[in-house]
């Protein structure tokens, strides 16, 4: 049984569209974002997958006296850092969909 032409064209962009995802996503493996917190004494990386990559502290946040400060900002730049990292990734994917709104809760392949 052959498919309306609109469904066939429908299929072929679906496919289109899957196959760049899987481009962008492994270039998205590549990109980092990365956020200072207290003034750059706590810098937090992220990679596009939203994994934290690197965690770099001035040593004088190591002290004793400063570990309630230190988990502070540890905490403060993961989440700046995942929030960036996310907002990445809903760029590319952007271009991509050309803006199309999934729906809520909807997720693609790999993101």
């Amino acid at each position: 049984m052959q498919l309306p032409k609109e469904l066939q064209k429908l299929f072929k962009e679906v496919q289109r569209m899957q196959k760049k995802m899987e481009e962008v996503s492994k270039e998205l493996e590549e990109k980092k974002v990365s956020v200072q917190v207290g003034g750059g004494m706590v810098k937090v990386t992220a990679n596009g997958k939203q994994e934290i990559v690197t965690v770099e502290i001035e040593e004088e946040l190591l002290k004793a006296e400063e570990k309630e400060m230190l988990q502070d900002l540890i905490v403060a730049g993961v989440n700046e850092a995942l929030k960036r990292a996310k907002a990445m990734v809903e760029e590319e994917l952007a271009k991509i969909t050309g803006g199309l709104a999934l729906p809520p809760g909807f997720k693609l392949p790999g993101f």
